[in-house]
């Protein structure tokens, strides 16, 4: 799944992250979706990046545990 587009393909819960993944325009509408007031902060990008292999599910999962201790 290396040539996965993170531009363009449609994007699910199930969707792992991948070694060229890249913080989008697409991901960010997916996070939003999710979380409504989201944004990405440098630490939470190179977490995913350090993650290689997990879903957008535990993805998002972490998005709201770091906004639950804000």
């Amino acid at each position: 799944m290396a040539d996965f587009d993170w531009h363009s393909d449609p994007l699910t819960g199930d969707t792992r992250i991948t070694a060229n993944y890249r913080t989008t325009q697409n991901m960010r509408r997916f996070m939003r979706a999710h979380i409504p007031d989201f944004t990405f902060s440098r630490d939470f990008m190179a977490w995913i990046r350090a993650n290689e292999g997990i879903t957008l599910d535990a993805v998002v999962t972490e998005a709201k545990r770091r906004t639950d201790q804000k």
